[in-house]
Parts: C-alpha cells; structure tokens; sequence
C-alpha cells in the first residue's frame, strides 16, 4: 500500500522561501524573471514586444507558419519575459507546434497562419517590455539563422520588431530633444 503526500496549497501572501528558491536553479531563474517584469516600466509611446507580434499577425498574418517564423517569435519571447525557457502554452510554443504541424501538411489551406498565432499576443506574454534594438538584432538573427533561404520576410517577425526599435528610437531621441518646460495659460 502506497502512502500519498498530501498536496500543499501555496499562499501568494506567505513570505519566498529565498533559501529554497536559491538551491533550485528553475525556481532561481523563474523568480528573477518575475522580479524583473514586476519591475519593468513602460514609457508611454513605446511599443512593447507583444504589440510588435500583433502587428506581424496584422502584416503578415496569411501566412502560414514556418519554422523561421517560430524561431523568431521564440527569441521574441524570450527577450520579453527574461526567461531563457519559452512558456509552456505561450506564444513561442503554439508557433513551434504550428511550424511542426504546417511542414507536414501539403496544402496551404490547412496551414495553421501567423495571424492565428500571434493575435492577442500581449495578452499571452507573462511579461512585456518596450522594444529596443538589440532585441530587433536578436529577433533577426534568429529568423535569418532558420530560414533556408538566410533571409528575413517583408512584414514578417522581424521586420515588425525592427520597425518597432526605429519607433522606439525616434520617440526617445524626440523626447529629449523637445522642450519640456511647462507652458502656463492665461486665458482664463
């Protein structure tokens, strides 16, 4: 006869066991992860990660995922959450499922597309942060290093989060350039 353990409900108000998290390495990295997006500030007008991809699921969004697309929507994740593992049920795995399932079907049709993927995808990131350019980088030589052809899509994974970096780049500049000195109406 073998004894059960009995399950141990978590309290989320109970205090971190730090001595516990620091011998596990998974709960280490997951803990530093969630401080990090518990810490994250986003500047309003950036584009974060997460609208990046809906945006690619806007542009590119017909096309059937492939195994670049996967890639790249994984180091898209990654770079958003601070996690070196991709989420189970996230963005980065429904894509690698996809990209599995489309190379095995022969007609277009039934391929399961990137606007069926990455729509909603801020909603299904853990963690978002504002996009920056060594992000696009890393995102770009991930889809390059996939890709049969080592090239990167018009409006594909990529290319949205390389415009997002521009965007982000020129408000920030725009914003430091601007005057900042409150005006004060007499008008009334």
């Amino acid at each position: 006869m073998s004894q059960e353990q009995p399950s141990k409900s978590v309290n989320l108000h109970e205090p971190v066991n730090k001595a516990a998290i620091q011998a596990d390495p998974i709960k280490k990295q997951l803990a530093s992860a969630d401080k990090m997006c518990s810490e994250q500030v986003h500047r309003s007008g950036n584009i974060t990660i997460g609208e990046a991809l809906e945006a690619t699921a806007l542009t590119a969004g017909h096309r059937p995922v492939d195994y670049s697309d996967a890639a790249a929507i994984q180091a898209a994740e990654v770079r958003a959450t601070g996690r070196t593992n991709i989420v189970p049920g996230g963005v980065a795995a429904a894509a690698q499922s996809a990209a599995t399932r489309n190379a095995r079907l022969q007609r277009d049709e039934d391929k399961t597309k990137l606007g069926e993927i990455l729509s909603d995808a801020s909603t299904k990131l853990p963690c978002d942060k504002a996009v920056t350019r060594r992000d696009a980088e890393g995102v770009i030589g991930a889809e390059l290093r996939n890709d049969p052809n080592l090239c990167t899509r018009p409006g594909g994974v990529a290319a949205s989060l390389a415009a997002a970096a521009r965007l982000n780049h020129s408000n920030i500049n725009s914003s430091t350039h601007t005057n900042t000195t409150p005006t004060i109406n007499t008008d009334l």
